[in-house]
């Protein structure tokens, strides 16, 4: 996706949010904060976003967001349930009714034949709401890249969130 359709897709979850007065956090790990940099690009970005974070560590998903370290140990810090979770804590240690969580293997290294490379796992939770979740293989197409269509697809997953 291009930047001006990223910052499209941020103003509309903006938009979409602060119309329903709610604020929003990003728990991210394979985009290190892109999410949140993505929506502050936006003039009046402070209506909506309420903080960031970025837990790229197993230890920083555990602190920051409380997600066990036994799930990561389960099922790998690449996964829907840790996603899951990450979206859920991010609820929990934020002044905000909605989350987008990110994790993922952007690469161009670090995958299996299970994880290959462009697998991200996505998830978007609101208070007192369901947890949706999306699994996305992009493919190798290159770390940006990755990352990127991370961005993309979160604020997606979001907006159907708000629907």
């Amino acid at each position: 996706m291009n930047d001006a359709a990223l910052l499209q897709s941020a103003k509309d979850v903006i938009a979409a949010a602060e119309a329903r007065g709610l604020m929003l956090t990003t728990a991210e790990s394979c985009t290190a904060g892109l999410i949140a940099a993505t929506m502050a690009r936006v003039a009046g970005a402070s209506a909506v976003l309420e903080r960031g974070f970025v837990t790229y560590s197993n230890q920083a998903k555990s602190e920051l967001l409380g997600v066990p370290a036994a799930l990561i140990a389960a099922h790998g810090a690449v996964s829907e349930p840790v996603a899951r979770a990450m979206a859920e804590g991010a609820l929990a240690h934020a002044r905000a009714q909605l989350s987008v969580a990110v994790t993922g293997i952007a690469g161009p290294g670090g995958g299996s034949a299970e994880k290959p490379v462009g697998l991200v796992h996505i998830a978007a939770a609101r208070e007192g709401g369901a947890v949706l979740h999306e699994e996305k293989r992009f493919g190798d197409i290159g770390r940006e890249a990755v990352q990127r269509e991370t961005v993309a697809a979160a604020f997606a997953l979001v907006m159907r969130l708000l629907a």
